[in-house]
């Protein structure tokens, strides 16, 4: 399948009863979970779980979701969404895309945008990243 960029991080979703909303399709706060669902796996990946976080006293915290919702997702649909790092400052901010795909028909259902800022957990307030984001996010970056 064709993605938007190169060497994308893919999970599989499947769309259930839940996701559908009174117009017969998936709802699109379901497509703002599976954002979250997709960036938290790549997270983990790359040796930066929730444990990992609370140990740093960090954490990338959403400021901006930019979606275009470009096709409708039905109940039984098997998809692919697939998330790249794009930008960071190396001290507060990263940006990840985000491509959904229906392999059945390759069609692009949605393409997104988050931009993250790196928070203290103890205090809520914006903090530079420890050393161990940049070791291990920085391999990820598209371009690195």
């Amino acid at each position: 399948m064709s993605w938007d960029l190169a060497t994308p991080f893919i999970i599989d979703l499947r769309v259930g009863s839940e996701d559908i909303d009174g117009l017969g399709h998936a709802n699109n706060a379901v497509y703002v979970t599976w954002l979250e669902r997709c960036a938290w796996r790549h997270s983990q990946r790359l040796g930066l779980d929730l444990a990992e976080y609370r140990r740093l006293d960090r954490a990338m915290a959403v400021v901006r979701h930019e979606i275009d919702y470009l096709a409708a997702a039905y109940e039984d649909d098997e998809l692919q969404l697939a998330t790249w790092i794009v930008d960071w400052d190396l001290r507060l901010r990263m940006t990840r895309r985000f491509q959904l795909k229906r392999p059945r028909d390759g069609v692009t259902l949605l393409r997104a945008q988050t931009t993250f800022a790196c928070i203290e957990l103890s205090s809520g307030k914006p903090k530079r990243m420890p050393g161990e984001f940049l070791e291990g996010y920085g391999p990820a970056l598209i371009g690195s």
